[in-house]
């Protein structure tokens, strides 16, 4: 094992620049996450309010089925 104080200073720094990576990793991916959640939110308020059901008839009256 080398324990020379440049073969640490090597690793001290690639163990930082990992650690930067996966913060930035982790950022974008909440990013991502808060975008598509937006986009979904917008998409099921953009959905139309429930319909009524029909009062009479032998269609309708149980369950909305639009075609």
């Amino acid at each position: 094992m080398d324990v020379s104080p440049a073969a640490l200073v090597h690793a001290v720094a690639d163990m930082k620049r990992d650690q930067v990576t996966s913060e930035v990793q982790i950022q974008v991916l909440k990013k991502a996450q808060d975008i598509q959640s937006s986009s979904a939110m917008a998409m099921l308020n953009a959905l139309p309010a429930a319909l009524p059901l029909a009062t009479d008839g032998a269609l309708g009256t149980q369950v909305n089925a639009l075609v």
